[in-house]
């Protein structure tokens, strides 16, 4: 059998490309003798540095230096140089949120992000390919723009604090000293089709994740409503809340424009050549839910099993989805806790592989 190995990362526990490469060893242990085929992806979030350098002959990681961190403190910015001048820029990976030492959805910042940005333009990147995803902020990109520029103003002219609280009080807004665009233009890869507002917004559905209650998750959204009456811009663009809200921050005062960033990590690693003759697709993640459907990169792969005809299993950290379709296992079921299974990914993801195997054995041979 060919079998495709395809997880994203299992945020804060393993990179897609160890998680790949343990399952594959777990497999192999059942059946050596198939052609494992290793594909690590990503959506836009977490890891997508390292898919597309694991993709891109001659791609070389930059230093940004020191930036500032979701939570203010400095934390090291990197960015993927590719050889035809594009530069690739992770949020997570400058503002995302295991970088904050406490949960604040209120104070959180996306200014790192802006700061690896100029660092990339100030190299000479002639076109950005920026991943949105695993955010700390709810702040609309507003960090990140005013790295770049903008400036963000109260009633008095004074400039606003950092975080999406702060964009409640936002009165005007000066782009005169705005950076411009590289002339490649700037792409914003998304891991949710989420709108930046409302009951599917940003604040709604990513707010409890980064520890806002239900009155702050209210303020976010009312705050955010404000940063776009001032800014300009359709805060129904699908894609817009993504990494809470800077797509919406991006895309208005830069003119980016959005894409699915599990298709485009897809497409860039060759998944569909790998599927046209493949018997097994397995992907990975650390928590499959409702939420891996909307975007994500296992939501998309499984889109692209069922149109290749190929079964698709999935092996997850967690699994908090009903239903026999697709097959599924529960690291953490297989420890016999998450805590365990945080605590040794590989070692259970090497018997994840494994019963994979067993499974589609009895299925597929």
């Amino acid at each position: 059998m060919k079998i495709v190995v395809a997880p994203d990362s299992f945020k804060g526990s393993l990179s897609a490309r160890d998680a790949a490469a343990a399952i594959a060893l777990g497999w192999g242990l059942v059946h050596p003798g198939d052609e494992v085929v290793l594909l690590p992806q990503a959506d836009g979030g977490e890891g997508t540095l390292d898919a597309v350098e694991a993709s891109v002959p001659g791609a070389v990681r930059r230093s940004a230096g020191q930036v500032t961190g979701p939570d203010g403190r400095p934390t090291p910015g990197e960015w993927l140089q590719l050889p035809d001048g594009t530069a690739v820029v992770e949020l997570a990976q400058a503002s995302g949120l295991p970088l904050m030492q406490t949960a604040d959805a209120r104070g959180a910042t996306t200014r790192g992000l802006g700061e690896v940005i100029r660092s990339a333009l100030q190299h000479g990147a002639t076109r950005l390919v920026v991943g949105l995803g695993g955010s700390a902020s709810t702040d609309g990109g507003a960090g990140a723009l005013a790295a770049l520029g903008i400036r963000l103003l109260d009633a008095g002219g004074s400039e606003l604090a950092d975080g999406g609280a702060a964009l409640a009080a936002l009165h005007s807004v000066d782009r005169s000293a705005l950076i411009a665009p590289p002339p490649g233009g700037v792409v914003l890869l998304s891991d949710v089709d989420a709108p930046l507002l409302g009951p599917a917004g940003a604040a709604a559905v990513f707010g409890p994740q980064k520890g806002a209650t239900g009155a702050e998750v209210a303020e976010l959204d009312a705050a955010l409503a404000v940063f776009a009456g001032v800014l300009g811009g359709s805060t129904l663009l699908p894609g817009a809340g993504a990494a809470g809200g800077t797509g919406f921050g991006l895309a208005s005062a830069w003119g980016a424009t959005l894409q699915s960033g599990a298709d485009y990590i897809a497409a860039l690693t060759g998944v569909d050549a790998a599927l046209a003759d493949a018997d097994l697709l397995l992907l990975g993640e650390g928590r499959f839910d409702e939420q891996s459907l909307g975007g994500k990169a296992v939501g998309a792969l499984l889109e692209r099993g069922a149109a290749a005809g190929v079964p698709v299993g999935v092996i997850a950290g967690q699994v908090a989805i009903a239903g026999d379709e697709p097959w599924t296992i529960s690291l953490s079921r297989l420890a016999g806790s998450s805590a365990e299974a945080i605590a040794s990914p590989e070692v259970w993801l090497h018997a994840a592989g494994a019963e994979a195997a067993r499974h589609f054995a009895t299925h597929q041979r």
